[in-house]
């Protein structure tokens, strides 16, 4: 028997392709306050992990999960919600308190000339110089680390909207060019402003889905971009879509 014969959920959420550590437990407690003791929440993901980190959640929350089936491009979960909402309550309350005090922690060391090592959570990755006019250099500029976080975080983002909007875009690809106000400033032969003058963003996407519902899911993308807001305040950022 299929679910949609036994199952009427109460309400619906996508969860696009976040996994269980990246917010999706935030936004299903959130989710599940619009669902009656008793109710039913359906769940969407694209997620893969979300199959196996969901069940032990419920459990430990004092839910019921349902089980899952499949739909189209993506999974969908369903939980029966228990009796403990003030608990459910306070928990998000909790959750959200947790996610706004959160601070992002890591260390860097001279580990070589020109070069430095940074030490983040489980992984490090090496730095090279500031800013570099160098055709080939042993390790990426400070500069390059900050665009190529910036293009990825939209990059990624982007794809997230798409995913919670159930839209189909089978290429995304970003190009970006930024300038200096003076990098002479940097180094150090004249005096100046060294900051970031202007960053372009190029998004390339293909799909055949409805190009104002694309760029709606690129502009929400920017929008919660956490970089690109900060960048905003201090140097001129544009952004383009082309959908190819």
């Amino acid at each position: 028997m299929e679910f949609d014969e036994i199952i009427r959920p109460d309400h619906m959420f996508d969860g696009g392709d976040l996994d269980c550590g990246s917010g999706l437990i935030l936004l299903i407690r959130e989710n599940m306050l619009a669902v009656p003791v008793g109710g039913i929440l359906e769940m969407r993901s694209r997620e893969p992990s979300v199959a196996d980190d969901l069940p032990p959640w419920c459990r430990m929350s004092g839910h019921a999960y349902l089980g899952m089936e499949p739909g189209d491009g993506y999974s969908r979960y369903f939980v029966r919600k228990g009796t403990a909402m003030l608990q459910e309550e306070e928990a998000l309350q909790k959750d959200k308190e947790d996610a706004r005090k959160y601070e992002w922690r890591l260390r860097a060391r001279v580990t070589g000339h020109l070069k430095s090592t940074v030490y983040a959570r489980n992984f490090s990755f090496d730095i090279g110089q500031a800013a570099s006019f160098e055709e080939k250099d042993a390790n990426p500029s400070a500069l390059e680390y900050l665009f190529g976080a910036l293009a990825g975080s939209l990059a990624t983002g982007f794809a997230t909207e798409c995913a919670r909007d159930n839209l189909e875009v089978d290429d995304i690809e970003l190009s970006l060019s930024g300038s200096l106000n003076n990098i002479l400033a940097h180094m150090g032969l004249e005096e100046g402003d060294p900051s970031i003058k202007s960053v372009e963003v190029k998004c390339f996407a293909s799909t055949f889905e409805d190009a104002q519902k694309v760029e709606a899911a690129w502009q929400r993308g920017i929008g919660r971009s956490p970089l690109a807001a900060t960048l905003k305040k201090a140097a001129t950022l544009s952004f383009k879509l082309v959908i190819v």
